[in-house]
């Protein structure tokens, strides 16, 4: 089998790889960029995989006229721009320690200790420069059935770096089949390490759920997520109910990670995820709106068109209610309304305090409305 794609013909890359095996290397693209392309997915990341050490990388590299930056070094990593492409060039390698967080390694010369210690079997597969697959763990065959299993032991793999108990919910959320359910074996390691996300970042936390809650249905991985009594650790309080339903109404729209997270809820959950301000800010307006009757419309002039979109969508998900018919277009119709009312039309008769409180009122009456009443009514 052989992958293809404008990634791995592109001519930087090409030369890049024929530089290193001409040098009598090994050039194996690894990872993402084979799963991806496999999958027919987009590939944004180019990996490669190599038995040079990263100072021979570096020298081969830099005498064919190659840009190179130690991003890793120490870690056995260069990333090499070959005409305008950057390629991520690590170094075979295998794990001799870890504390649940980072590795230490030692570098290899054997593709099989450097599959050993990846997480998934899918993202064990490596390729050579043109195209043909090259599968040291049968990860291919996982990947064709889009089962996401765990290298070797996954209780193993579980504690060699923690976050991949979050990565394995996103795996599946994003490249598992959902129909078939999710490998036992990994949802009953992850049940038995989850203690061990207590010593993750809460940054770290907080990028892999953003990624997970982006994926186009993450219902079925979240629901296992609370089956494993994960969710329960990194968000107390977090209920997964609401989010099946929520991927019905959302059918054909873009997901929107924030509006997810909201139906999900949980405590604190800024200094959970470690959310911006932003963030923090939107998802608690999506949260405070789903209980109100501020209509479609009002929500548009209010918050935009996706903040409402996302409160209509909560509201109806956690209220278990049809949306209201003509949603999108009753947003549209806000964002694009003014409040017919100013200031100028108040003044000189009111001021100051006096003038902002008649405002706020004039502007209470018009909301409530949905938006139809005119000026002449409201400065009735």
């Amino acid at each position: 089998m052989k992958i293809s794609g404008d990634w791995i013909s592109q001519p930087g890359t090409q030369a890049l790889c024929a530089t290193l095996t001409a040098a009598g290397y090994r050039a194996l693209f690894v990872g993402g960029c084979v799963r991806n392309a496999l999958m027919a997915r987009a590939v944004t990341d180019i990996d490669i995989a190599t038995d040079a050490l990263p100072e021979i990388v570096t020298k081969i590299a830099e005498t064919a006229g190659f840009r190179v930056v130690p991003t890793g070094i120490e870690h056995g990593t260069v990333t090499v721009i070959a005409q305008g492409v950057a390629h991520e060039v690590t170094t075979f390698r295998r794990d001799i320690a870890t504390d649940g967080r980072h590795a230490t390694v030692t570098f290899a010369t054997d593709i099989a200790q450097d599959a050993a210690r990846r997480d998934f079997t899918m993202n064990a597969l490596y390729a050579q420069a043109d195209g043909s697959i090259i599968d040291p763990l049968g990860g291919l065959a996982d990947l064709q059935a889009r089962h996401l299993r765990f290298v070797g032991e996954a209780s193993a793999r579980i504690r060699e770096d923690y976050l991949r108990i979050l990565r394995f919910f996103r795996f599946y959320a994003i490249y598992g089949d959902s129909s078939r359910g999710i490998d036992p074996e990994g949802l009953a390691a992850c049940a038995e390490n989850l203690e061990g996300l207590a010593d993750l970042s809460r940054e770290r936390v907080g990028a892999e759920m953003r990624k997970l809650l982006a994926a186009a249905n993450p219902a079925p991985a979240i629901a296992s997520m609370a089956q494993a009594g994960v969710l329960a650790q990194i968000l107390p309080g977090a209920s997964p109910r609401a989010l099946a339903p929520l991927m019905h109404l959302e059918a054909g729209l873009a997901p929107d990670w924030q509006a997810r997270l909201a139906v999900i809820g949980g405590e604190n959950l800024t200094e959970a995820l470690r959310l911006s301000k932003a963030e923090t800010v939107t998802i608690m307006r999506i949260r405070d709106e789903i209980g109100s009757t501020v209509t479609p419309a009002a929500l548009g002039w209010k918050f935009g068109a996706q903040v409402a979109q996302a409160v209509v969508l909560a509201r109806a998900a956690m209220l278990e209610a049809p949306l209201p018919i003509g949603w999108q277009s009753e947003i549209t119709r806000g964002v694009n309304a003014a409040l017919p009312v100013t200031a100028a039309d108040l003044m000189p008769a009111l001021q100051g305090t006096d003038l902002g409180k008649r405002l706020r009122e004039i502007e209470a009456r018009w909301l409530a409305s949905n938006l139809y009443l005119g000026k002449a009514a409201l400065l009735a």
